[in-house]
């Protein structure tokens, strides 16, 4: 049992990440009771919604699970009082500084994980006492960091940079992908766009077969100017495009955005005037497969990947 595993006490080091529109209650006991770390995304509720998700997550499993909150998110003092109250175990924060609420979230008992897309940020995480964090690639879906740093760079960079556990995130989404994370110095993984294509997503079925039909290239890390966000192509992904490349300005393009656009693609299925957010994996997805079999699945092939390299050591020259 490794650090991550001891730290949320589950099964395997495998977390669903907290996904706006995506992450309801029913996917994040699915995942918890499979033996990983399922997590709600606060992001998209308001704080009425998220009490309710948290009470019918803690009465759908007997296992630890996790809140996201964004901390760019408005009502950030109501949710906190929410998992205080309620006595979430796990909240991971993004977006923002951690220092702001973790010493008050673990004097109740909460175990903090921040999410850092650079080494930079993921020194300033552990100065503020977190107790992980997550280092999220460039390749990984939703808010992004503008500095367009690979998983396959960021993780071994912040795992020699730091003292607690890591989680690698981005572009993972197989026991493949995993193995390589280990590798690199991650103690877990997260996967976040695997965990929409499945039955249990709160996503709408149009954005979750719109996922599946995705290919090489079909999305692209865009609103650098305001917060990086990887779009699924579609009209609006191009009307960002097109006002990036016209050198239009920040507030030109938050007017563009607007409001509810997420929800408006990602919940309510408007698959061509919506905001997508989708990781690059995406274009690896093939089909909706129900959350608890990725996990088996995902432990049952890393295994087998293990027990392959171990027949085929080769020796340098």
């Amino acid at each position: 049992m490794n650090r991550i595993q001891s730290l949320f006490g589950i099964q395997y080091p495998v977390i669903q990440a907290g996904m706006i529109w995506c992450s309801g209650w029913e996917l994040a006991s699915t995942v918890s009771n499979a033996g990983g770390l399922g997590i709600l995304g606060a992001g998209s509720m308001y704080p009425e919604v998220l009490r309710e998700q948290i009470k019918k997550c803690q009465a759908a499993t007997d296992r630890p699970f996790a809140v996201n909150i964004p901390l760019l998110y408005p009502s950030i003092e109501e949710h906190i009082a929410s998992v205080i109250e309620l006595g979430v175990p796990i909240v991971f924060t993004s977006a923002g500084n951690p220092a702001t609420w973790t010493e008050r979230l673990q004097s109740h008992g909460i175990k903090v994980v921040h999410v850092v897309s650079s080494v930079k940020f993921a020194l300033k995480a552990e100065s503020a006492g977190v107790d992980a964090v997550v280092a999220e690639g460039f390749e990984a879906g939703g808010h992004n960091g503008r500095e367009e740093t690979t998983t396959l760079c960021l993780v071994p960079a912040v795992a020699d940079a730091l003292k607690v556990p890591v989680i690698a995130a981005g572009g993972i989404g197989d026991a493949r992908s995993t193995l390589a994370a280990f590798a690199l110095g991650a103690e877990g993984v997260q996967l976040g766009s695997r965990f929409v294509a499945t039955p249990e997503s709160s996503a709408h079925q149009a954005f979750k077969d719109r996922v599946v039909d995705a290919g090489e290239g079909s999305t692209r890390l865009s609103l650098k100017a305001l917060t990086p966000v990887r779009l699924l192509d579609n009209s609006f992904a191009r009307q960002v495009a097109a006002a990036e490349a016209a050198g239009e300005s920040p507030e030109a393009l938050q007017a563009l955005l607007g409001r509810g656009r997420a929800k408006k693609g990602m919940f309510e299925g408007d698959m061509e005037a919506g905001e997508l957010e989708i990781g690059q994996v995406s274009g690896q997805i093939r089909q909706l497969v129900p959350a608890a079999e990725i996990v088996q699945e995902l432990v049952r092939e890393y295994e087998l990947l293990t027990q392959g390299m171990a027949d085929q050591r080769f020796h340098w020259k």
